[in-house]
């Protein structure tokens, strides 16, 4: 495992918080990763899905990750999310990012327009190109309607600048097989499969339940490093109810700026359409997972 991964080891993909009337957020967004990086986190990933990138602008973006790398200083990584399905568009991204200071690029797969792998592996080459930032590739065939394939994985990784793949593929023998041919640090990009991911060798994760588990995560971390699998598989059984209250009622975004508003930490769970808030059904069942949580986390909702 390299000892000094390029985009940290414990990152959130951390949400976009907004007002009512759509707003940003951004003293939200400032205590957000704020908590994050005093529960177990050494990076964050800004505008990423779970940011809502979709619907925020470029000078959104460029306002929450000024934000963010103000808040994160030197403590770790901060990781902007700069894809989308238009090349030239996320090349003009990446350059705005590197500007506003972001240490790290997040390139999903191009998403809608379903592009052949040798355009997958332009789209990211061109992005690479674009600052001397290191790049982790987002593979997530749920969302981009298209896997990286192993061959298009091995070619990206002769790329100077692509340093990580961040994997929501569900396919843990592929990503063995990356894993064992080059030198891509992998983060697991899905909650239920992270522990998984870990133990076959993956630096890190990028979560989305991490927003209120940060500390139970880094401490699966930390018992895998330490080959204590048993710990590691306990602790993995712990987040259950929490993470499935998150990711499996209605949507990751949603679930976790729900979750953050139950815990004081933000002032609405306000979303952009298509996205709509929680149903009452939802909610109860994450209030009752956040109930079971240690009374450290818990007693964040007193927190000013």
């Amino acid at each position: 495992m390299p000892t000094a991964p390029a985009f940290g080891r414990a990152l959130t993909a951390v949400v976009t918080p907004m007002e009512d009337d759509g707003g940003l957020d951004l003293g939200g967004f400032r205590r957000v990763v704020e908590h994050l990086f005093a529960h177990g986190h050494d990076g964050v990933v800004v505008s990423g899905t779970t940011g809502e990138s979709p619907t925020t602008s470029d000078e959104e973006k460029v306002a929450l990750l000024r934000a963010a790398v103000e808040v994160v200083g030197e403590r770790g990584a901060v990781v902007a999310g700069v894809g989308s399905n238009d090349t030239a568009h996320s090349v003009h991204c990446a350059r705005q990012a590197a500007d506003a200071g972001a240490t790290g690029l997040l390139v999903v797969t191009p998403y809608y327009s379903k592009p052949t792998q040798e355009g997958i592996a332009r789209h990211v080459e061109a992005v690479a190109d674009a600052t001397d930032l290191p790049v982790m590739v987002y593979d997530i065939p749920g969302r981009s309607g298209v896997p990286m394939t192993t061959e298009t994985l091995l070619r990206l990784a002769e790329h100077p600048r692509v340093r990580g793949v961040k994997d929501a593929k569900a396919d843990l023998w592929a990503s063995t097989h990356v894993m064992a041919a080059t030198d891509l640090q992998y983060y697991s990009g899905d909650d239920v499969l992270t522990l998984a991911h870990l133990t076959q060798g993956a630096v890190g994760y990028v979560g989305v339940a991490t927003h209120v588990l940060g500390d139970e995560y880094a401490a699966m971390l930390a018992a895998v490093d330490r080959g204590d699998l048993t710990e590691a598989v306990a602790i993995h059984r712990r987040t259950i109810p929490v993470v499935d209250a998150v990711m499996f009622t209605s949507q990751g975004a949603i679930m976790a700026k729900a979750a953050l508003h139950e815990l004081g930490l933000i002032g609405s769970p306000a979303v952009r359409l298509p996205l709509v808030t929680s149903p009452p059904e939802h909610l109860a069942r994450l209030r009752a997972a956040l109930a079971a949580l240690p009374a450290s986390t818990a007693r964040l909702a007193a927190a000013p």
